[in-house]
């Protein structure tokens, strides 16, 4: 897939490992059958608001989740919704997003392009400071 650019989207939402781990079983409740709001919100325990809420944020990631009949649907594969879902931080150090950041997919671009943007804000902190290093104390 070396060379395919991916589709403008938005920046992808942050989301807490339970509710990723919720959208995930949404769009898998949604895979086989069209099911109502109150089965829906229920089997996932959420209150109305809650439900709209995860709702809104699957569309925001171009999962396509109508409501036709009293009942929502879900456009498209399983598959490819998985695919859009938010990821929850894994709340990684530097150096293990540097190791990850090796390679040439769409992923790792991502990965090096936050890198990116960390160093150059450490360089630009460094120039604004006249290239002096922060002094440290020698024991």
């Amino acid at each position: 897939m070396r060379g395919h650019k991916q589709p403008n989207r938005p920046e992808t939402p942050a989301v807490t490992l339970e509710r990723a781990a919720r959208l995930h079983c949404l769009l898998h409740l949604l895979r086989a059958t069209p099911r109502p709001r109150n089965w829906l919100k229920n089997r996932l325990g959420l209150d109305v608001r809650g439900f709209y809420r995860d709702l809104e944020l699957l569309r925001s990631c171009g999962i396509s989740v109508p409501l036709h009949e009293g009942s929502y649907v879900l456009e498209g594969s399983v598959k490819e919704a998985v695919a859009c879902l938010p990821f929850p931080d894994p709340r990684l150090t530097l150096g293990e997003a540097v190791q990850l950041a090796r390679g040439r997919t769409i992923a790792h671009r991502k990965l090096k392009e936050q890198l990116a943007r960390i160093t150059a804000t450490t360089a630009a902190a460094a120039n604004r400071a006249g290239g002096r290093r922060p002094k440290t104390s020698k024991k």
